[in-house]
């Protein structure tokens, strides 16, 4: 028996369940499966990236991936490699061939096919390290797909906000049927110099978002009524934004034919949770006469994550 291998091959397995990093995709598109089938199975030409989770909503029209690898380091701690990066490649050159803008309507604002990737630590893997993937990304989308990014969070040089940059791109202003966003409505040469890629936008691809941030809780809580101004109006009260709880970030969106909700980012969970977001929604519906429904999370703890990854992982290819 070969020891140095079987040291090394040891040495290699501990790596890759304990320096992890996930990537969340935010994809604009959900309706089409045959678009996604593609999609998934360009992920799925490299066994060491792993997609964990998936949530799509067909009146968003919008789908988010969980991608999971780990990270490799040079002798002196810095990162060098990662299986996401060519996975992630991979889904893009599939995502925008399969996927028009143009022809995308949706109850969910975006702003590109691959609307957003969020490059977050796990286990061991430090924020450092989830900031130099999203840059690396990002330069890839944009040279390779002539697609303008713009990075936020700690993948940007002052730590610009996401919500920030999306404001000023007028993410959140509807062009479609006064609740609905459709095509590619933004001028085509942008208000806003990009990070990477071209200021000219092509109106199939749209721009990405990409960043690294500490894990996000995503919490949605539906109020039975379709007063859109009203679930806007309550969305704004609920976050930080608004005056109401710190640390949280909202939007009213109409969701199907009887109902609206509030879409809930919570960028701190253990410091304001789903259950205070829940109450203050619950309070101010009442005061106007609304019902609300139980909320439900978009995505799983990041603990499950990585207890996901483990075991697929170890299911796969050696």
């Amino acid at each position: 028996m070969d020891f140095t291998q079987s040291f090394d091959n040891d040495k290699k397995k501990t790596m890759k369940l304990s320096m992890l990093l996930c990537c969340k995709v935010y994809i604009s598109e959900s309706r089409n499966t045959a678009a996604l089938d593609l999609i998934e199975q360009a992920v799925s030409r490299d066994p060491e990236t792993v997609i964990v989770n998936k949530f799509k909503d067909d009146n968003y029209n919008r789908v988010r991936y969980n991608l999971v690898s780990y990270v490799v380091h040079d002798t002196l701690g810095s990162p060098i490699y990662t299986p996401l990066l060519q996975s992630l490649v991979a889904m893009a050159e599939a995502a925008y061939g399969a996927i028009n803008l143009e022809s995308h309507s949706g109850a969910h604002p975006r702003l590109g096919v691959i609307d957003d990737i969020s490059c977050h630590p796990l286990a061991r893997a430090s924020l450092d390290e989830a900031a130099w993937l999203a840059t690396a990304i990002a330069s890839d989308i944009g040279n390779r797909f002539h697609v303008p990014v713009y990075l936020y969070a700690a993948a940007h040089p002052t730590g610009k906000a996401l919500d920030t940059i999306r404001r000023e791109l007028g993410f959140y202003r509807p062009n479609f049927m006064g609740n609905q966003w459709a095509g590619w409505s933004q001028p085509d040469i942008l208000p806003q110099k990009p990070d990477h890629g071209p200021e000219t936008v092509s109106r199939a691809r749209g721009v990405a978002m990409v960043g690294a941030r500490s894990w996000i809780a995503t919490y949605n809580v539906p109020i039975l009524s379709t007063d859109f101004a009203a679930a806007r109006r309550i969305a704004l009260m609920v976050s930080a934004r608004g005056g109401g709880l710190p640390t949280v970030q909202t939007i009213g969106l109409v969701h199907g034919e009887d109902t609206t909700e509030i879409a809930c980012f919570l960028l701190e969970p253990n410091r304001v949770g789903a259950d205070r977001v829940q109450e203050r929604v619950e309070m101010l519906a009442a005061q106007i006469g609304l019902d609300v429904e139980k909320g439900y999370f978009t995505d799983i703890h990041p603990e499950m994550i990585v207890e996901r990854y483990k075991k697929l992982i170890s299911a796969g290819p050696s």
